[in-house]
């Protein structure tokens, strides 16, 4: 037989990187503004962000990213009571198929947040420079990086940039029905469950409470969250709970023992190990190294 290869077309084709952040901005934060000459996108993964560019100013909601084109000016400037979170990546691109994004404001879907989560991991592993410094102008390479991991970030950025292209260009394809009914059920008793630990956030739980007002068995409970999240499901509510906690800390509103208190925790002793076990620094660090982030100056 005589076979014949095709030539597989490059839609989007990223040539270089120039950042991929994450940042836990404090609900005071502002960002002057800057243009340069690639492409970038703003993402609030939290919260909520006002972005002023040529074209005038946005609100941006979680879950929205914004385009700036190159040599567009933008800014950032955090708004609302909440802290924001806020993914930034930018690159260049010279594909034709990037006018799609010129002045545009897109929703996120959750193939697109689960690519960018797993471009921000990639770039953890081989980017030796910090990630959350809204002000550094180079990135630095790891010596050690894994295996492809550049790769990666450079496919997993075109993966989002294409998903985007084609639900908003194409909005009639659409993914056909999961046959998967009992994965379908457990994710959404997860999200059930994950729901009520969130309500709950400020009280002390126990496996019987949760089960009991959930109506679910221990056993089952267990097995639920060790498959949809790797741990228990008290280890998450704690994750939770202090993943909460720093969220109030950059708000500025409360010191560590009304946090403490606020959060249900015995005791601000208790509140600080739990920090510290699951942050991997004190709340004091964590607070004092955002706030210098946060009144850096460029």
């Amino acid at each position: 037989m005589s076979y014949v290869s095709i030539h597989l077309d490059t839609d989007v084709c990223i040539e270089t990187i120039y950042t991929v952040h994450y940042f836990e901005y404090r609900n005071d934060f502002h960002f002057p503004g800057e243009r340069h000459d690639f492409w970038e996108f703003q993402c609030v993964d939290k919260g909520m962000a006002e972005v002023c560019t040529d074209n005038g100013s946005h609100i941006l909601n979680r879950g929205q990213a914004i385009f700036h084109k190159p040599n567009e000016f933008h800014d950032l400037k955090a708004v609302g009571k909440t802290a924001p979170n806020i993914v930034v990546v930018s690159f260049a691109c010279n594909s034709p198929c990037m006018k799609f994004f010129e002045n545009r404001i897109v929703n996120i879907s959750d193939t697109e947040r689960n690519l960018m989560g797993m471009m921000i991991a990639e770039a953890r592993r081989c980017i030796a420079s910090p990630l959350d410094d809204p002000y550094l102008e180079k990135l630095e390479k790891r010596q050690d990086c894994l295996f492809g991991s550049q790769q990666l970030i450079r496919l997993y950025l075109e993966q989002i940039l294409i998903y985007m292209i084609r639900r908003n260009m194409m909005p009639q394809l659409s993914m056909p029905n999961s046959k998967f009914v009992d994965l379908k059920t457990n994710s959404a008793s997860y999200n059930k469950i994950l729901f009520y630990l969130e309500e709950h956030i400020r009280e002390t739980l126990t496996i019987e409470d949760i089960c009991h007002d959930n109506l679910i068995g221990r056993s089952q409970l267990q097995k639920l969250f060790r498959e949809q999240s790797r741990c228990g499901v008290i280890e998450l509510f704690s994750q939770m709970k202090i993943e909460f906690s720093k969220q109030l800390i950059r708000e500025n509103q409360m010191n560590f023992t009304q946090i403490s208190e606020f959060l249900g925790y015995s005791s601000i002793h208790y509140f600080s190990r739990q920090f510290k076990k699951i942050a991997g620094m004190t709340p004091s660090e964590y607070a004092s190294s955002i706030k210098a982030l946060s009144e850096r100056q460029p």
